[in-house]
């Protein structure tokens, strides 16, 4: 079974003052679609907390790592700047859809930085998804439709 993590990015959540409504919903996902993915890991927002949660998930064999929040464009969020640290190729294409389904939702949807892309030679995809439980919700679908895909191209699998 392919090991998946969530990764949860709140300054408020890891420190206990609210309770992480959108990790649950990507785990939740990620169990549905046949992954072994253990509850989400909370941590707070900031580059370095966001590349060390990611580089320790890809070192312990994780395959697919879907983070959410700290994508929008407040001081403490940069989960994409953190994420940019360990891919080592972006998929423009996976951030680009969540963008558009979140725009179409409502307009501060076009606010979102998330990145996707590969993490090599480890074979693993990260993909950033924002904070709030709808944008989850809605996510996990573009990032379950073609996780399968990306993870077999990874492991030397044919087009």
């Amino acid at each position: 079974m392919t090991r998946a993590a969530v990764i949860t990015v709140s300054d408020r959540s890891a420190a206990g003052e609210r309770q992480d409504g959108s990790g649950p919903i990507a785990v939740a996902a990620l169990r549905e679609a046949g992954f072994d993915c253990d509850d989400a890991v909370v941590v707070a927002d900031g580059a370095d907390n966001v590349e060390r949660a990611l580089t320790a998930e890809v070192v312990a064999g994780v395959k697919l790592i879907v983070t959410t929040g700290g994508t929008g464009v407040s001081p403490r969020d940069q989960t994409p700047e953190g994420t940019a640290r360990v891919v080592t190729r972006e998929i423009p294409g996976i951030a680009e859809e969540l963008r558009r389904l979140g725009a179409s939702a409502k307009p501060a949807g076009m606010l979102s930085r998330g990145l996707a892309g590969v993490v090599d030679p480890h074979g693993a995809l990260v993909v950033n998804l924002p904070g709030s439980p709808g944008g989850v919700a809605s996510g996990m679908p573009v990032v379950l439709s073609i996780a399968r895909h990306v993870l077999d191209q990874l492991g030397g699998g044919d087009h």
